[in-house]
């Protein structure tokens, strides 16, 4: 099982994955003030995202680990045909 911080980083990651995002579009969306749900904080340590400059705009992508870890996730998870078992 994953914890909660683990859980919104996998969010984070789906979201970021499926297009690119300005840097500050994800903090608009990701950023908090609670310590314990610093997702964006956390992403950055584990070094699952990366801040850019590209073309004098900051964006934000996944990083190949952070590819990796999606991925592990997602075939990690029970098919839907098995949960409905």
């Amino acid at each position: 099982m994953i914890d909660a911080i683990d859980a919104l980083i996998l969010d984070l990651l789906e979201w970021v994955a499926n297009g690119e995002r300005s840097y500050a579009e994800v903090m608009d969306a990701w950023r908090t003030s609670r310590p314990r749900l610093a997702v964006w904080e956390e992403a950055n340590d584990r070094r699952l995202i990366v801040r850019e400059h590209v073309n004098g705009r900051a964006i934000v992508r996944i990083t190949s680990s952070g590819l990796a870890l999606l991925e592990h996730h997602k075939s990690s998870r029970p098919s839907q045909a098995s949960r409905a078992a």
